[in-house]
């Protein structure tokens, strides 16, 4: 397959397998180019996996809200 496409590289920007994982759920409902303008503002709240589930929902949903 990589020979097909050689120069492939995803296109969400993450730091952390976790903010991989985060990024690639929220992609499924919009575009990468979205997902990268929220995820920067989320990840700097919550790093991390305990992090995230610590968080209350109405929060979380501020920070990914204009992704619909």
């Amino acid at each position: 397959m990589y020979d097909m496409f050689p120069n492939a590289k995803c296109e969400l920007n993450y730091q952390t397998p976790f903010q991989l994982l985060i990024a690639v759920i929220l992609s499924a409902q919009t575009t990468d180019v979205a997902v990268n303008k929220v995820t920067p503002e989320l990840f700097k709240h919550y790093p991390t996996a305990q992090a995230l589930a610590k968080a209350e929902l109405d929060d979380i949903i501020l920070h990914i809200k204009s992704i619909g």
